[in-house]
């Protein structure tokens, strides 16, 4: 079975009621029923915080024991919403690099059409791939490319 980390960042607790003319109307919950559903045979591993060091903890133990043990990692990607992070964490960042399951990062708004601030994201390069501003289905598509370069 396939395992795959949905991790999010800083607000992403507020989804559905933070902002719903940028963020959507859609709670998380709603949201990872519907990747459930869509993927009934992926174990999804859904995690929250709005501290650093959480996230990089989370990154760092979806690589597994490997780094000890050189045994692969049980899951087979990361979908990585950095909220606020991805615009000013380096520490962050340098987990994404280290990580050696691919990580997608998603955004649901173009943070390229967003306030100056918003628009660098410290991730983008060191990610397998980033899905920007589709709205909430960024997480489906997210999941479908791990899955998708998982099996080829």
């Amino acid at each position: 079975m396939k395992k795959i980390a949905i991790l999010n960042g800083p607000n992403l607790n507020r989804l559905g009621v933070r902002k719903p003319e940028i963020y959507g109307s859609k709670s998380m919950a709603q949201i990872l029923l519907e990747i459930q559903r869509a993927w009934p045979d992926v174990h999804f591993v859904y995690k929250q915080s709005n501290h650093e060091g959480d996230l990089i903890d989370w990154i760092q133990e979806a690589n597994g024991p490997s780094a000890i043990s050189h045994q692969p990692s049980e899951y087979s990607g990361i979908v990585l919403n950095a909220g606020g992070y991805t615009h000013t964490s380096v520490a962050l960042r340098d987990a994404v690099e280290d990580s050696e399951v691919p990580v997608v990062e998603v955004h649901i708004s173009d943070i390229s059409q967003r306030e100056d601030f918003r628009r660098v994201s410290l991730l983008t390069d060191v990610c397998a791939k980033s899905i920007i501003g589709v709205g909430t289905d960024c997480y489906a598509q997210a999941v479908k490319w791990i899955i998708d370069e998982s099996n080829s």
